[in-house]
């Protein structure tokens, strides 16, 4: 029967030898995860390139009703986003709860700001009659838009994709919180904290680069 022992103030499962062990398989096993993920939108990042190649005037075209202000705003956000999971994990190693609990509450924040924006933008795109695949009002309107579908498509399937992680990311983020509000985390044990913020980090530079590539085309 699998039990957790106390090594040196830390829970360590008793399948790692001590808690430099367990630290490291579980930092190898977070990247290996975020690995899968780089995959996944790097899949996407090379069939956008592929068909931005083929037709370049429809992706200028479709960027044209996205605004780049607001994609703009959304990255600065993100950046700062994280800078504070930075100070959040920070805070954890030299035992300032505190700033630690302030810092991920920040980061939260930051987040819901960053899906915020990204709700008004949907509901303006889908008021215009802009669906994934489809560009229904407009193409009434303008028949010559109406292949502007594919692009599109990309802009909600890479955007919607990511708007998931961001989700994702600040459910687990209020984990931390919630656990460091309880005192759980230290400078001895702040390892799902860490970890929580790999994965944010790691959003954020996919943000980055999905901005230039749909906001800013041609």
């Amino acid at each position: 029967m699998s039990t957790n022992r106390l090594v040196n103030g830390v829970q360590v499962a008793s399948h790692f030898k001590d808690e430099k062990h367990q630290y490291s398989s579980n930092k190898e096993g977070i990247w290996l995860f975020m690995a899968t993920e780089i995959l996944m939108f790097g899949g996407l990042f090379v069939g956008y390139t592929i068909y931005h190649t083929m037709y370049p005037e429809m992706f200028a075209e479709g960027a044209k009703y996205l605004d780049w202000k607001l994609g703009f705003i959304n990255t600065l956000v993100l950046i700062l986003s994280s800078f504070t999971m930075a100070l959040g994990i920070y805070f954890n190693q030299i035992n300032q709860s505190k700033k630690a609990t302030m810092a991920l509450a920040a980061t939260i924040l930051c987040g819901a700001i960053f899906m915020c924006i990204k709700y008004f933008e949907y509901t303006h795109k889908f008021h215009l009659g802009i669906y994934p695949g489809k560009m229904l009002d407009i193409a009434k309107v303008h028949p010559e838009h109406a292949n502007l579908g594919l692009y599109f498509g990309f802009y909600y399937c890479m955007s919607g994709l990511h708007g998931i992680h961001v989700l994702i990311g600040m459910g687990l983020i209020t984990w931390c919180l919630i656990r460091n509000i309880k005192g759980e985390f230290n400078s001895k044990y702040y390892t799902p904290v860490e970890g929580v913020g790999i994965f944010w980090h790691i959003i954020d530079l996919i943000w980055i680069f999905l901005f230039p590539l749909l906001y800013l085309v041609g």
